[in-house]
């Protein structure tokens, strides 16, 4: 069985209404709540974790026990840092960081420990790559954006890095699909609020779009 990792609740809510879910279809456990379908042959289980790190390798830990995945597929938006790219831009990174496990004064901002690669040749390269950075923040901040795009970090957020970590413990391959939902707005000389809110009415914008677009384009060929 294959599971779909799902963070926060508007990308559960636009997953529960791509896949036209009833009541009666949702199940609930200690992390949030899930559902089967199945897909060219294949059962998967979709379900949410909350955000952070600390729900992300919790639910996913309990959702490998509970049903012995074999692959574990994370799905959902994350903050554009190369500029490079737009909003709604799909990436399936190949290198995953978590980069808040140093104390960055002193030390790297990333560790060698504390990063996963992710080998995707079996699965085409007609995709946007690049490295995921994550940490318990959400990137909202310029001076976090800077940082970021200075250590190449394509795109950011706050489960996935940590989420193939524990997968790679668990001998569970594991794939990050991510959409761009919004970019860090530079909030130096604006209203930090304003700035906050701004970037956050985006992020809604774009989610349904951003999970639509993984769930359409793009979930198939990695199951």
């Amino acid at each position: 069985m294959i599971g779909i990792s799902i963070a926060t609740k508007w990308e559960y809510e636009a997953t529960l209404k791509y896949f036209g879910i009833r009541d009666n279809e949702r199940f609930g456990y200690p992390y949030g709540e899930y559902f089967m379908r199945t897909m060219n042959d294949t059962e998967l289980v979709f379900y949410s974790t909350g955000v952070r790190k600390v729900n992300g390798v919790g639910g996913n830990q309990y959702m490998i026990s509970k049903f012995n995945l074999t692959k574990v597929i994370v799905a959902g938006t994350c903050a554009g840092i190369n500029d490079q790219f737009r909003n709604v831009d799909i990436f399936v990174p190949d290198r995953a960081v978590q980069y808040d496990c140093t104390v960055k004064e002193i030390e790297p901002l990333i560790k060698q420990s504390f990063i996963v690669h992710i080998d995707l040749s079996k699965y085409g390269d007609d995709f946007h790559k690049g490295t995921i950075g994550t940490a318990d923040k959400a990137v909202v901040m310029w001076n976090d954006y800077l940082e970021l795009k200075k250590n190449e970090i394509t795109i950011a957020d706050t489960e996935a890095a940590a989420i193939a970590y524990i997968c790679k413990k668990n001998d569970v391959e594991c794939i990050i699909i991510k959409g761009i939902s919004d970019f860090p707005t530079d909030e130096r000389n604006a209203n930090k609020f304003e700035s906050n809110i701004e970037q956050m009415n985006v992020y809604l914008e774009n989610t349904p779009k951003v999970m639509n677009k993984i769930f359409g384009e793009y979930l198939n060929r990695f199951i």
